[in-house]
């Protein structure tokens, strides 16, 4: 859901607001940086890319529409521009090479409110997510940590709807598969996904 405070920045921004920007810069710095870790450990590259982000948009500001959700636009800008660069500096990995293995690692941010069973299942569950392919590992942490829609998805990852469903589908047999197809160690990594779902859904007031 697009946060009104997004909005109102954004539109502002695009006006030459520059404490707008800046508002848009500290409320995403973090989160852009921490999805660019999920393809590569450089953090140098990482800070560049966000902050080569940040001035393009400023730059170009009064060229730039109005997205339907202000972080999927930075999140699809900078895995485009993270991807290109890496590709420049020759260092560039297919998501689905060979080996089934790429360059995404999903990674929860720890929550203090999970009891010491509930820590090692997320432990369980990062490790069980980390043996998939690296686009099935980045369609997990969007749909299921990030929360965003299949629309959403299909727009960051750039790949049409269809394909999204096709994937998240294959990402899930494929956990049920590494989980030895055990029924209640699988039904316990979905609730655990779906926990984390959860939390990112806004409740309506009143």
């Amino acid at each position: 859901m697009q946060s009104e405070s997004h909005v109102l920045w954004w539109n502002a921004f695009k006006q030459g607001d520059w404490d707008a920007f800046t508002a848009l810069y500290g409320e995403f710095y973090e989160l852009l940086n921490n999805y660019g870790r999920k393809f590569t450990q450089d953090a140098d590259l990482i800070q560049d890319v966000v902050h080569d982000l940040f001035v393009r948009l400023w730059t170009t500001r009064t060229r730039l529409g109005n997205p339907a959700s202000v972080k999927n636009y930075l999140y699809k800008a900078l895995r485009s521009t993270l991807f290109r660069k890496i590709q420049s500096l020759s260092k560039f990995v297919e998501l689905d090479n060979a080996s089934g293995q790429g360059t995404f690692a999903v990674n929860f941010i720890p929550d203090a409110s999970f009891r010491q069973e509930e820590q090692e299942l997320r432990n369980q569950v990062i490790a069980l997510v980390n043996t998939l392919p690296a686009r099935q590992q980045e369609i997990i942490f969007l749909r299921f940590y990030e929360g965003m829609s299949y629309e959403e998805i299909s727009v960051i990852m750039d790949i049409n709807m269809s394909s999204t469903y096709k994937l998240l589908y294959k990402a899930l047999d494929n956990l049920h598969k590494v989980s030895d197809k055990r029924f209640l160690t699988f039904l316990s990594i979905m609730i655990f996904l779906f926990r984390n779902f959860s939390k990112k859904i806004p409740v309506a007031e009143g």
